[in-house]
């Protein structure tokens, strides 16, 4: 059994819009400590947001995004008598803005022939509108979920 848990840390909010979350999207595509390089490759990307979507503000468009990719149900393996199941359970909120940041930032990352920039804002917007991988994933996983719900009185 684990001990403790680690303290959450809390997470100064962005420079430009404020917000937490986009201070965690900016710290999901940090690579090697470089924190200004990921924040102008963020809001790069989210410029590009807003003179595609002109109507709305970035920021929206990107929350809105995340809510479109964020599971709400997740498959754990969970071994009973010689046998592995794959068991759906729920997730917790805080993990579900986490996979689905990571979500976006790996499909991102996944876009060859264009700058992270460009692969970012792309993402967010296919998110925005429910399509692209990271939205395709997300239903996959709730396919997988669904499709294994015989096995949820095997929760723990």
């Amino acid at each position: 059994m684990r001990r403790h848990r680690a303290p959450t840390r809390v997470l100064t909010p962005d420079v430009k819009y404020n917000s937490e979350l986009v201070a965690r999207l900016i710290n999901t595509i940090m690579k090697r400590g470089k924190k200004s390089t990921a924040q102008k490759i963020v809001y790069d990307a989210f410029n590009t947001i807003q003179l595609k979507k002109k109507d709305m503000e970035p920021l929206e468009v990107f929350l809105q995004a995340l809510e479109n990719v964020k599971p709400r149900l997740e498959v754990k393996s969970r071994r009973v008598g010689g046998a592995t199941y794959q068991v759906p359970v729920e997730i917790n909120p805080e993990r579900q803005v986490a996979i689905g940041l990571r979500w976006i930032t790996a499909y991102a990352k996944g876009r060859k022939g264009h700058s992270m920039m460009e692969s970012l804002s792309s993402e967010i917007l296919d998110a925005f509108d429910n399509t692209g991988s990271a939205f395709k994933k997300k239903e996959d996983t709730h396919k997988m979920a669904q499709a294994n719900k015989a096995f949820a009185h095997y929760k723990w």
